[in-house]
């Protein structure tokens, strides 16, 4: 199947979806063969939710290399239909979904509103379709606000960002075993090829193979360490897509047809959820990410800052709320939990609305808290500077 062949407390923020739809999947068809069915939400207990986009939609396909509008053949492994789609990430900026045919190394953006697709070709990714080593099998949204994916062996690890409307590819190096992994590899095939990937709060990742070894990889280090094997799975369970869901913990799926799995990775151990059963999922893909400790939900249902994706250094604040009075701190950290950033607010009646200027701030991921000045938390959301 694919890839062979071929707080923890959340933080709940990007553009709505329903309550319960937790996560997104790149569906096949009832087949014993990888055969694209559609792009879909998928509700916290593993039923599936609203079908987004499917192998028979309608789409629009914009190069962004030749900045006009293309044909593509669907015939071919390289379009945005193809039948072996394999990988899927959520970039909740935008509210796209990023994902990458198997054979190619053509990556394609896709409008959940309009439908639209941008196609990005790069040179970067060194694909070739008799090669499965360098197949492009796991992606996932990193803390950071970019797009990663990594191939089959571990000798492609990309980044893929958008800036001023461009997307950019850039490869980040070959990832190595660490010296203790032992018979245990990331780079072997029946130990470390194809499954899924997510990422954590320090833009780390952890990678799950078809086998359901675990692998954590540091961006750092670029070295995959095993973390150990996923119990509880039924014999012959393919690994072949993984996200976090808002409990913080991850639900993995299989292409072969089988029931969704939720693992907690502190003992790795899985239990089935009571959803469908006979699902045919390529990948899996989400908002969220382990080990959030620097993020919280709202506990007040008035209190606000807007917008999440900052691209002219103002973010809003609003406060419609009686119980909350008097003066406020509002606090900026980078992803590290390093304070850049303080300013004092002022609530009277429970109102409050008003822009505050983020000077000096570098593009990159943040969290801005609001708090009273006994220190007690009223809001924490995470927010991604592009300017």
């Amino acid at each position: 199947m694919k890839k062979h062949l071929f707080p923890i407390i959340l933080l709940l923020v990007g553009n709505t979806i329903s309550a319960q739809q937790d996560f997104f999947a790149l569906a096949g068809k009832d087949s014993p063969r990888i055969e694209f069915s559609d792009f879909r939400a998928m509700n916290s207990d593993g039923t599936s939710g609203e079908k987004i986009f499917t192998v028979d939609s309608q789409a629009k396909v914009f190069s962004q290399t030749r900045n006009s509008s293309v044909s593509e053949d669907k015939a071919a492994y390289n379009n945005s239909q193809a039948t072996n789609l394999a990988t899927l990430a959520y970039d909740s900026s935008n509210n796209n979904l990023v994902y990458m045919p198997m054979f190619s190394s053509n990556i394609y953006v896709l409008n959940q509103k309009t439908h639209d697709i941008t196609l990005v070709e790069n040179n970067v990714t060194r694909v070739t379709s008799c090669d499965i080593n360098s197949h492009m099998t796991r992606m996932a949204s990193g803390y950071d606000g970019n797009i990663y994916a990594i191939n089959n062996s571990g000798t492609q690890f990309i980044r893929i960002s958008k800036k001023n409307n461009q997307y950019t590819v850039d490869d980040l190096g070959i990832i190595q075993d660490d010296a203790l992994n032992g018979k245990n590899s990331f780079t072997s095939i029946e130990t470390g090829f194809g499954g899924d990937m997510v990422a954590d709060a320090q833009n780390n990742f952890y990678v799950f193979s078809t086998s359901g070894n675990v692998f954590k990889v540091s961006t750092k280090e670029l070295q995959a360490k095993f973390i150990g094997k996923i119990s509880g799975l039924p014999e012959n369970y393919s690994v072949n897509g993984a996200a976090v869901n808002a409990k913080g913990k991850v639900i993995i799926a299989s292409a072969k047809g089988a029931a969704l799995y939720e693992l907690n990775l502190e003992d790795l151990q899985a239990k089935p959820l009571p959803g469908d059963q006979n699902m045919h999922i390529y990948d899996l893909a989400s908002k969220y990410f382990i080990n959030d400790k620097n993020a919280s939900a709202n506990v007040f249902a008035n209190l606000d800052i807007y917008p999440t994706k900052v691209d002219e250094q103002l973010i809003n604040i609003s406060i419609n709320d009686k119980s909350v009075k008097g003066n406020l701190k509002l606090t900026v950290f980078d992803i590290s939990g390093k304070n850049v950033m303080n300013q004092n607010l002022s609530v009277k009646n429970g109102n409050l609305q008003q822009q505050v200027y983020l000077k000096n701030l570098v593009s990159g991921a943040y969290i801005v808290t609001i708090a009273e000045e006994s220190g007690k938390n009223l809001l924490t959301k995470k927010i991604l500077v592009t300017k």
